[in-house]
């Protein structure tokens, strides 16, 4: 294995489906934030429930959003970067239906609104931990 590898889109999917944590970066008026979620992965799509806040008004003014997640192992690491399109979910049926998918709030505290990511692109990388290679050799 290389030390580091590029993943294809399937594989990216398939860690991203099994991770429940992620950070979600967005920018408005040149003011880059990260904000930690919980979130939930299928069909192409990232979910992620929110209370009223920065995050919610910061989508509002620019939904172009990036979100990414990563793991690790004493040995080996990864991580996938997903960039798309946020959306606060507004109609019946699709909060009925986001109310149905295994996404619940980690802290005890009222998270009413559903975002919603359409992924337009996705990327990861897969590392191999070692030791840095001489950076002087003789």
């Amino acid at each position: 294995m290389e030390a580091i590898t590029a993943l294809d889109a399937d594989q990216c999917w398939n860690l991203l489906s099994e991770s429940v944590f992620g950070r979600l970066a967005l920018s408005v008026d040149g003011e880059p934030e990260i904000f930690p979620v919980n979130a939930y992965a299928h069909d192409g799509k990232i979910l992620f429930r929110t209370g009223e806040g920065t995050k919610l008004s910061e989508i509002a003014v620019n939904g172009r959003v990036a979100f990414e997640t990563d793991g690790f192992t004493s040995k080996i690491g990864w991580s996938v970067v997903a960039k798309g399109t946020a959306r606060i979910l507004t109609g019946t049926k699709e909060i009925q239906e986001a109310d149905q998918l295994p996404l619940k709030p980690w802290v005890p505290t009222l998270k009413m609104n559903y975002v919603e990511i359409d992924v337009a692109e996705i990327t990861g990388r897969r590392f191999k931990f070692g030791p840095e290679p001489d950076r002087y050799p003789v």
